[in-house]
């Protein structure tokens, strides 16, 4: 799967033009659009190299590589997928004597979805940041098939990035007032984590925005028993006061912890 649902129309175009290292349903490399597989001796050197975004030790690649051989068949293992590497037209590592990193201009798909979730959290978003993406989190399939304990920190590192990033998203639409954007950037967060709370508390905080106090109570009332039946505890009481507050009906917040099959918000 693409990531381009997840990237900005500027980011799109880079996709399409330049060296791109793809990692979402990869790993294979385009030039200009044009897809070249990637040898299977190799997938796991040039993985490596790009997740840790910076020049890195020859030697410590090889050893985390290939750590039950000695140093010497490691080194040769790693001396073989570069050589694979340059004979399959995939020539994206430069690697000299001591290190290895992506050759410059390579573009690698995960950074451009972790760049932008960046500014996003730091709230640094430029105009195309604020896009909507057009997919769930699901499109998001790092490396598909691959369990290396690298891999699956990256996978969650990179899942919590971008849910913190659309949680900032909704915000953001909700203060541009750009309400139906907003409740959809936090929708996508919320169906990838349906019991994270402070995806729902976007939510609702997106439909409070707009004026809808029956959304947003809707919302809660959902989550409630969706965490009560999953977990045996209630949502934080703030989050009922941000519904009690926005429908003008006080002392309904606690109205009914005694009875948790009930709605938290007072009918």
């Amino acid at each position: 799967m693409s990531a381009e649902p997840f990237a900005s129309p500027v980011a799109r175009a880079s996709l399409r033009t330049a060296t791109v290292l793809h990692l979402f349903g990869g790993p294979y490399v385009s030039f200009g659009g044009t897809r070249r597989q990637v040898p299977e001796g190799s997938k796991r050197l040039l993985v490596f190299v790009a997740l840790h975004r910076q020049r890195i030790e020859r030697r410590w690649a090889a050893g985390s590589l290939w750590p039950v051989t000695d140093d010497l068949r490691a080194s040769g293992n790693l001396r073989s997928a570069l050589w694979r590497l340059r004979t399959s037209g995939v020539d994206v590592v430069a690697a000299d004597k001591w290190s290895l990193s992506l050759s410059e201009g390579v573009v690698v798909d995960l950074h451009e979805i972790s760049d932008w979730a960046t500014r996003l959290i730091r709230h640094t978003a430029e105009h195309d940041d604020l896009k909507v993406p057009t997919a769930g989190l699901d499109a998001l399939d790092l490396l598909p098939g691959w369990y290396d304990d690298w891999v699956l920190m990256e996978r969650e590192r990179l899942r919590q990035r971008v849910l913190h990033a659309l949680e900032a998203l909704s915000r953001l639409l909700t203060g541009r007032r750009r309400h139906a954007e907003a409740v959809e950037a936090a929708m996508t967060a919320v169906t990838a984590e349906p019991l994270r709370e402070s995806a729902q508390r976007a939510l609702i905080e997106a439909h409070l925005a707009e004026g809808n106090w029956i959304e947003g109570r809707r919302t809660l009332d959902a989550y409630r028993v969706l965490l009560y039946r999953e977990l045996r505890v209630l949502p934080a009481a703030d989050l009922a006061g941000l519904v009690t507050r926005a429908s003008g009906r006080p002392g309904s917040a606690h109205a009914l912890d005694d009875d948790p099959s009930a709605v938290l918000v007072g009918g």
